[in-house]
């Protein structure tokens, strides 16, 4: 029967031979238990991390090239594509849902809507040394807006008078319409001559396709639509259509342009057929009548050829000439070539080629205190 052997007597042999044998301390155990435990937790937790941020950096990545995609601004060369290239049709389809939301909020803004006298606006005119002589020779327009038309020029038998009258007023209102399309314009073409666009320049272009009824987002059509009309064609239009503004249209309406409605709010005209659903737009101030009619020439179908015309003048560095514009303007009226050439006889007897390089003045606190 073999003798059994401590641990004790094996320790001992140990250290004759030269080993030193030493028990593990717990503590030591201990430190090593949560090492491991440390080391598992940082390992979950990596783990975690990775499962957490991946979806997070991989719809970084798509938003990244999401923006990439819509605000990579190749918009100058396919402009230019699209020009030069015949076969694509430019400004044809229109989307109408928008085209006149921002000037009917415009519309709804006034609620302190002033009617002066006609006595009162040549003496307001008078003590702001605002006439036309000096603007034609300075080409500086004070700028008053005023948002009627008053009630006495009807009875202003005068004819020289009352159309100096009528200019004077609506005169500010084209030029600054005009000037707001041309900071459009600026903002458009700085917008095309960047490679990349900001989402607030994007959020912009999408405000103005809206506005301008342009389907699929066509800069070109945009480019095309989004442009001023000559002011001599505007107050020549404004002057045939209210009679100089005696128009019953221009009185209860503010109706400068006669444009048309099948909705809304209109004034049914007294000559119209009693089946006839057709009415005169009708507006409260007079500034939403000249935006309604800057819109509608840049937008209607009737006018195509009207703004690719300007569009060819533009092109070739011509200023925007009324005289040659106007040919275009036959379908505005029933009487077709009739009605341009009536147009362009207002504009040549009353030189309102003379307006058509005015500046508006900036305005000041005086003046706004005056009106």
């Amino acid at each position: 029967m073999q003798k059994k052997i401590s641990i004790f007597e094996i320790k001992k042999y140990l250290n004759k031979k030269g080993f030193i044998v030493k028990k593990k301390k717990k503590i030591e155990t201990q430190k090593s238990g949560l090492d491991n435990l440390s080391r598992t937790f940082l390992s979950s937790l990596i783990i975690i991390s990775i499962f957490f941020i991946a979806p997070l950096a991989i719809n970084l990545t798509k938003e990244k090239m999401i923006f990439s995609k819509d605000y990579e601004n190749n918009s100058k060369n396919n402009l230019k594509r699209l020009l030069k290239n015949g076969t694509i049709k430019l400004d044809e389809k229109l989307n109408k849902k928008f085209l006149y939301e921002d000037i009917l909020t415009f519309d709804e803004r006034p609620s302190d809507v002033i009617l002066l006298s006609a006595a009162t606006i040549e003496e307001l005119f008078k003590s702001t040394n605002y006439n036309l002589k000096d603007v034609r020779e300075n080409k500086l327009v004070k700028p008053i807006s005023l948002d009627l038309l008053p009630k006495e020029i009807v009875k202003i038998e005068n004819a020289k008078k009352r159309k100096n009258l009528f200019i004077q007023i609506i005169l500010p209102l084209v030029i600054d319409e005009n000037n707001s399309i041309k900071l459009d314009r600026i903002n458009l073409f700085s917008i095309l001559n960047k490679s990349k666009n900001t989402k607030t320049e994007q959020e912009w272009l999408n405000i103005k396709f809206k506005q301008y009824g342009v389907v699929n987002k066509d800069l070109s059509t945009l480019k095309i639509r989004m442009d001023e009309v000559p002011v001599s064609m505007a107050i020549a239009q404004a002057a045939k259509e209210t009679g100089w503004g005696t128009s019953r249209f221009a009185q209860e309406g503010n109706a400068l342009f006669g444009q048309w409605t099948w909705s809304g709010e209109g004034i049914k005209p007294a000559d119209a057929e009693d089946d006839s659903t057709h009415k005169v737009m009708r507006f409260k101030v007079l500034q939403a009548s000249v935006k309604a009619y800057q819109r509608n020439l840049n937008t209607h179908s009737s006018y195509k050829d009207f703004r690719n015309a300007r569009a060819e003048l533009r092109d070739e560095g011509k200023k925007l000439d009324s005289m040659i514009l106007t040919e275009y303007l036959d379908k505005y009226a029933e009487t077709g070539k009739e009605y341009v050439k009536i147009l362009q006889q207002i504009i040549r007897q009353n030189d309102l080629t003379d307006f058509d390089d005015a500046k508006l003045m900036p305005s000041s606190k005086d003046l706004e205190s005056l009106i």
